[in-house]
């Protein structure tokens, strides 16, 4: 508050009597407490003289999805262990929009939380600058980065989707569709599938693409689509489970044999991969693993103790099934 009173040309009473009551308070100064607060990335403390011990015993966790069983069964093993440490989580929803998790994380820094665990490594300049402003511990989970805001621990989508277009072209399919949702994420996975398929056999694939989130009906919707742009005989990456799972739907309502017609290949290798008819070819990533790290990572840094490493990569596995 010091700061942004010196900034603003103001006293610490005037910043606070803006911030709890802009009303009594001219719009000029107003103005230029409020352009402060967004160069110092400012959050004001709504428990301030609350926490004799500057802890709070919380920990805010910002994910994608409530309803993804991959981050809900991420958050889970997060969850376990932060509990068993001593400490509560505030979960909130971002919806894989960068301006929404800068709103859901305004409000979650005033609460005053000992770390924020955070999904994916791309956030907004106003994001990056309240977490520096805030000095707490921060996880980044889910993406890789040489440079992380504090730490990060997940794994290379990219390198991803060229390990998939390598196997995909070692199965002996020269041709390929990809169905994606639209989040960064599954688009880095698609494009570097892209280019390695086309690459290694000179056919770029064709693709569908979704705005929002994968769903059984855009796999089979997706399908469709890509055989009307003409695909056929070739194999389907699929940026995740629940796309693939349409997509073998949609085969066996066509005729279509799998994977002698069409292969399909999923990601996040969800519970049901293994018992889809015929079973489901996808990609693992140890969310199990990799919610108990974020944790641990993140009780050592509150606690001040030492990391080996500060970008964790916990890799993925190509689970080869009878839909390849």
């Amino acid at each position: 508050m010091e700061t942004v009173g010196r900034i603003a040309g103001v006293s610490q009473v005037t910043v606070s009597r803006a911030l709890n009551d802009p009303k009594k308070v001219s719009a000029a100064t107003l103005k230029r407490i409020q352009d402060a607060i967004e160069l110092t990335g400012y959050v004001p403390n709504m428990v301030a003289g609350a926490l004799a011990s500057r802890r709070s015993q919380l920990i805010a966790a910002l994910v994608p999805s409530i309803t993804n069983v991959i981050y809900s069964d991420l958050m889970q093993n997060f969850i376990d262990v932060i509990r068993g440490s001593g400490y509560h989580v505030l979960m909130a929803e971002t919806g894989f929009s960068q301006d929404e998790e800068q709103a859901v994380l305004s409000t979650m820094l005033s609460r005053r939380p000992d770390g924020i665990l955070l999904t994916g490594i791309h956030h907004s300049p106003g994001c990056k600058r309240m977490l520096l402003g805030a000095g707490i511990p921060v996880v980044e989970v889910w993406d890789m980065t040489e440079n992380p805001l504090d730490v990060c621990i997940g794994f290379s989508h990219i390198k991803a989707g060229e390990e998939v277009a390598k196997y995909a072209v070692s199965c002996g399919y020269e041709h390929a569709l990809i169905i994606s949702a639209g989040d960064e994420r599954a688009l880095r996975r698609k494009n570097s599938f892209a280019a390695q398929f086309d690459q290694l056999t000179g056919n770029a694939p064709t693709e569908v693409l979704y705005e929002t989130g994968a769903t059984i009906e855009r796999g089979r919707n997706g399908l469709t689509k890509g055989i009307e742009l003409g695909f056929k005989n070739g194999i389907v990456m699929c940026s995740s489970d629940l796309l693939a799972h349409g997509v073998l739907i949609e085969a066996q309502s066509r005729g279509l044999r799998v994977p002698e017609d069409i292969a399909a290949i999923g990601f996040g290798n969800q519970n049901f991969a293994p018992f889809t008819l015929p079973a489901l070819s996808t990609v693992e990533v140890n969310r199990t693993h990799l919610g108990k790290q974020a944790a641990e990572a993140l009780v050592a840094r509150i606690n001040n103790q030492p990391l080996s490493n500060n970008s964790i990569d916990i890799g993925f596995e190509i689970i080869a099934r009878a839909s390849t």
